[in-house]
């Protein structure tokens, strides 16, 4: 790519030495382009750092932008800062980091967070499409929609990791009930990633930074909006948790988001929020509120550029809370594994599907799967089928 900042290809992934050349373009413009860029190219995240061409990340994997390194932080400020909110800018002074969203006009959102680095500026964004998917487009199984189309009030937890399509699930999740079902829903994000309009339902959503200073606060006062559904974007303190639980044992359905990676360590994470004195109590108030735990990964396809989901799924009944309330959360395996008729799953189910679907390849599906000798054993199941040794 020349110093113009023209065009920005990312099918190379390899881009040449560029660090003789300098950016002429205004900084304004060069982030218009590479947000344009990165929705065409659907790239699912953005990287930009002080003296290095910008990256992407397309089906997983970083790739530089054939164009010259980003000259400096004075640079960088004036590609990003005039996208964050007015009012906000003193948090990035203050906390060395900050938290918000951009819209291209008529295209998709992007999330993004500005921190600083040995004293440069670093920005990491993550793409949101502009559009919402339903769970069928998500390839996400039929107990999401079910639990959402069956539950009214309690906890419902979506788990993964970073990049593991949280977000996007939650999105679905709410917009099946806005077009099902009359609620008013309130939604707690930091920052808004998704804008809903109200069809069935009525949707505030609030802001962290914009319309409330933190998540603790916009709990404290959610209940007197007489809401029937509560999202919240991310579980990540003790006072956030339990005023999710709080509010999930008051008769409100609580979808909340938990950076975790499977269904026992969730109970882990949140435990880790309290002193050990209360666990007895936190665990007993989440063997009763609780009604799902819905852990994730997205793992790249078969095809170039896709990527599918390994879902793992608790479903509360009277053996997941006596299984709470003891301590047993590694038992928990067990159980996804006896009750998958009512629509529980593990993750190594959830591979086999990917792979017997050949949406996935068996190799990917190995190197993801927490019980690899388990695995196999499903593995083999279609090697018979395949061989004619048992009928389908």
């Amino acid at each position: 790519m020349d110093a113009s900042m023209g065009e920005m290809p990312a099918e190379s992934g390899v881009a040449p030495d560029t660090q003789s050349e300098t950016l002429t373009t205004p900084p304004a413009q060069v982030m218009s382009n590479l947000l344009n860029f990165v929705s065409r190219t659907k790239a699912s995240d953005l990287h930009i750092k002080t003296g290095y061409a910008p990256h992407v990340r397309i089906g997983g994997h970083l790739r530089k932008v054939q164009m010259p390194p980003i000259p400096d932080s004075a640079f960088v400020n004036g590609m990003v800062l005039p996208l964050a909110p007015e009012g906000r800018l003193s948090e990035y002074d203050k906390n060395g980091a900050l938290d918000f969203s951009t819209q291209i006009p008529g295209g998709d959102r992007f999330r993004i967070n500005i921190f600083k680095s040995q004293g440069d500026t670093h920005v990491a964004m993550r793409r949101v499409q502009s559009e919402i998917s339903d769970f069928n487009t998500l390839n996400l199984p039929d107990v999401y929609r079910d639990v959402i189309n069956n539950t009214s009030e309690g906890l419902v937890l979506v788990c993964g990791v970073t990049g593991s399509g949280k977000s996007s699930t939650m999105a679905a999740m709410v917009d099946q009930i806005n077009r099902t079902r009359g609620l008013h829903i309130v939604t707690i994000e930091d920052p808004i990633e998704f804008h809903f309009e109200g069809d069935k339902s009525i949707i505030s959503q609030r802001e962290i930074g914009s319309d409330v200073r933190n998540f603790p606060d916009a709990l404290r006062v959610v209940v007197r909006q007489d809401p029937d559904m509560i999202l919240i974007g991310e579980m990540r303190d003790r006072e956030t948790v339990l005023a999710a639980i709080q509010a999930a044992e008051t008769g409100h359905l609580v979808l909340g988001s938990l950076h975790c990676a499977d269904v026992p360590l969730s109970f882990a994470r949140i435990l880790e929020f309290f002193d050990r004195s209360d666990h007895a109590f936190v665990r007993s108030s989440l063997a009763n509120s609780l009604r799902a735990i819905m852990c994730q990964r997205l793992l790249p396809g078969v095809v170039e550029g896709s990527r599918y989901p390994a879902t793992e799924v608790l479903l509360n009944n009277s053996v997941v809370q006596r299984k709470i309330m003891e301590e047993e959360d590694e038992d928990l395996h067990a159980v996804l594994h006896g009750y998958r008729d009512s629509g529980m799953r593990d993750f190594n189910y959830s591979l086999f599907e990917l792979v017997e679907k050949d949406l996935v390849t068996r190799k990917v599906a190995l190197e993801a799967a927490p019980n690899r000798e388990a695995f196999t054993s499903l593995l083999k199941g279609i090697d018979a089928a395949a061989s004619g040794i048992i009928a389908r």
